[in-house]
């Protein structure tokens, strides 16, 4: 009876071990290359957490989707308070930190994974939230970045939305699109001297924290540091899009930026 029960208990661990394997398979299993095909496969998909397989990487990823009336969206950054920093060196941007439920930023490598496929051409949304209940959104086609070497390059191309194009610049001279990403230490913002001296680009990487397409500054900003309703404006570090905020500095209460392919 003993020998029974030992083989009896043997196929049951067996079984249990089984279905545990396949329950984590199915977990990790992909739903699609990117959001934009999940909706479309599944137009009545809700908003949440999948996971993806990009062309040409090996391991899938867990990313938040967007789901909208026009198509899903791949949310690779989101801000809505202080809990999580920004204040984040090379490492970590290039491979992603937070949670995609909640605030959080995909990773460059990521997003160049889902982008590089020259085949799809991608849509950047930014979208926006101040501090008394009002929204705006930048939106520009062709997005892709550089690869590594060329420090994930930013290259937008028409905008169009409410929001206003930061990126170009709220002034003369502070264009970001095409520039590298850089952080506290790793300034890649391909100028030398800037117009205010190279030294000042090191002070938008290191006083306000989060890493960024800096040029020379510039007018969008959006993983600086957070700052709480009523000590919100007038910061030089912030989460900043100064073509919607102007004149003084205005610290959003929460972002949003996401892709979509077509």
């Amino acid at each position: 009876m003993k020998s029974v029960a030992a083989y009896c208990g043997l196929v049951l661990a067996s079984c249990l071990l089984c279905c545990a394997e396949q329950e984590k398979q199915k977990a990790v299993s992909p739903q699609g290359t990117d959001c934009t095909q999940i909706k479309a496969l599944s137009p009545q998909a809700a908003s949440g957490v999948y996971v993806i397989q990009p062309p040409g990487l090996k391991t899938p990823l867990k990313v938040y989707c967007e789901m909208r009336s026009d198509g899903g969206w791949t949310v690779f950054q989101r801000r809505s308070g202080g809990a999580l920093s920004f204040e984040r060196k090379w490492a970590a941007y290039k491979k992603g930190f937070g949670n995609p439920t909640h605030d959080h930023w995909l990773g460059l490598k990521k997003v160049l994974s889902l982008t590089k496929n020259k085949t799809k051409k991608w849509t950047l949304r930014v979208d926006l939230w101040d501090h008394e209940g009002s929204t705006a959104f930048a939106q520009y086609n062709n997005f892709r970045l550089g690869n590594e070497k060329a420090a994930f390059k930013l290259h937008v191309g028409t905008y169009s939305g409410t929001a206003g194009d930061a990126i170009r610049g709220a002034y003369a001279g502070i264009d970001q699109n095409g520039s590298g990403f850089s952080t506290s230490d790793r300034d890649n913002d391909g100028c030398n001297p800037c117009i205010f001296g190279d030294i000042a680009e090191m002070e938008c990487t290191s006083s306000e924290g989060g890493g960024w397409w800096y040029s020379r500054c510039g007018s969008a900003s959006l993983n600086s540091d957070w700052h709480p309703y009523g000590d919100h404006i007038g910061w030089a570090s912030g989460v900043h899009w100064l073509t919607w905020k102007p004149p003084a500095p205005y610290s959003l209460k929460a972002t949003r930026m996401m892709i979509k392919s077509m």
